[in-house]
């Protein structure tokens, strides 16, 4: 074992020498509501009761910190316990995971959805079952990891990967498929979220509807929209409504707009019903628990109503206001609809830099670096959620104008 660790100290090692070693995790010790026209702050274990802004939470709608979610967490708690016991089919399904499925199929409707233990687990479940030997899998280049290691577990018997939102090359793809596989397989992120830009599915759609007749099994696409699931589009349905298409499958997470935790796909009562008896992340995995399917359900219905409409007009004037900021600044950014806000730096040292610099000065926010993006695409992921107000995104802009006064 002590060579093992030498090994494995060396390659830590050098992963600190290139600049990519994540190192240890900071550590929340307690959320502080907003006050005086300022949104929460959040206090860090070892920094004492210094107040810091966070612009790394996937939290867009700020549903998290909102009591109605937490009443029924509570509420669920006092009537199920803390916990299930027991995977789905043996002992572990109580009625608040049947009302949130129902919630998710409607919210997005769908005949049916079902939920995992996390996003993640969400994409593997998902994508082995409805991968054969006779199946093509094609999948956009800058994919998620999930969707990445799904493809690795999976055993197709083509698998091919196009550029990025490249759609000349994904129907290049599909045509060099005809005649060799029975079913054909598109994945792709909805919003990708190193980016904030999306998959165009209106097109994708359309090239599914083109040449599935050419497949005895037909064309299946699925996205995961987890960054774009409560967040993209008029009412927070994601690209589908963003992009006016609809796939066949859409994967989501529970622990982004919504707030909480776990993951879901919804789709057909014949896929999901299939997925059921044959992804393995849903069988034997337990699944979130009963207080957070009833937060969930109580997320998931705010967003549908008038409250998540505010909470998204609110959104997109902070992250218009945001990016609108960085571009007089002159700083790189990558527009989009939606509230990831990417400050490109392309080195692994700027990125760094910037990063300090901002946490000196009380703002948290989280450096991108090989290989979590590609070599030369180091950037800082800002992101707006509808708890900022327009004193914190001033903030953020005033320090940044600093850093680059300052010629770091």
């Amino acid at each position: 074992m002590n060579t093992l660790h030498q090994v494995l100290a060396a390659d830590l090692e050098e992963h600190r020498r290139q600049g990519i070693l994540k190192g240890q995790e900071r550590v929340i010790s307690a959320i502080v509501p907003g006050k005086d026209g300022l949104g929460p702050r959040v206090l860090l274990a070892g920094q004492g009761q210094t107040p810091y802004l966070r612009m790394n939470s996937n939290s867009y709608l700020g549903l998290d910190q909102h009591p109605a979610p937490a009443k029924a967490a509570e509420e669920a708690v006092a009537r199920y316990g803390v916990g299930h016991g027991a995977v789905r089919f043996i002992s572990g399904t109580m009625q608040p995971h049947i009302d949130l499925e129902s919630e998710l199929a409607r919210f997005h409707e769908r005949p049916a959805a079902m939920i995992f233990s996390s996003a993640y687990a969400a994409v593997l479940g998902v994508l082995a079952p409805l991968i054969t030997p006779e199946t093509a899998v094609i999948s956009d280049e800058l994919n998620h990891n999930s969707i990445i290691n799904g493809l690795r577990l999976a055993t197709p018997a083509v698998k091919k990967i196009y550029g990025h939102l490249d759609m000349a090359e994904l129907e290049k793809c599909i045509t060099e498929c005809q005649g060799q596989v029975r079913r054909v397989l598109i994945v792709s992120d909805g919003i990708f979220s190193m980016r904030g830009d999306h998959a165009p599915l209106a097109a994708i759609t359309s090239l599914r509807d083109r040449y599935g007749q050419d497949f005895a099994e037909g064309i299946l696409t699925i996205i995961d929209d987890s960054h774009g699931v409560g967040v993209f589009g008029a009412t927070g349905r994601g690209c589908e409504e963003f992009c006016r298409s609809r796939v066949d499958l859409v994967i989501g997470t529970l622990g982004k707009a919504f707030g909480v935790n776990g993951g879901y796909v919804t789709g057909a009562a014949e896929l999901i019903g299939y997925l059921r008896e044959s992804a393995a992340c849903y069988i034997y995995s337990n699944p979130i628990t009963p207080a957070e399917a009833a937060a969930a359900r109580c997320s998931v219905e705010l967003v549908a109503g008038p409250e998540g409409a505010a909470r998204l007009g609110t959104l997109r004037r902070l992250t218009r206001h945001l990016e609108q900021g960085l571009i007089e600044l002159g700083f790189q950014i990558i527009e989009s609809d939606h509230p990831i806000v990417p400050v490109v730096t392309g080195d692994t040292g700027r990125n760094r830099r910037l990063a300090d610099f901002l946490f000196a000065k009380n703002i948290l926010v989280t450096p991108l670096s090989y290989p979590v993006v590609p070599r030369g695409a180091d950037e800082i992921r800002l992101q707006v959620s509808a708890a900022h107000a327009q004193q914190d995104i001033d903030f953020l802009l005033d320090v940044l104008q600093e850093f680059a006064e300052a010629g770091s």
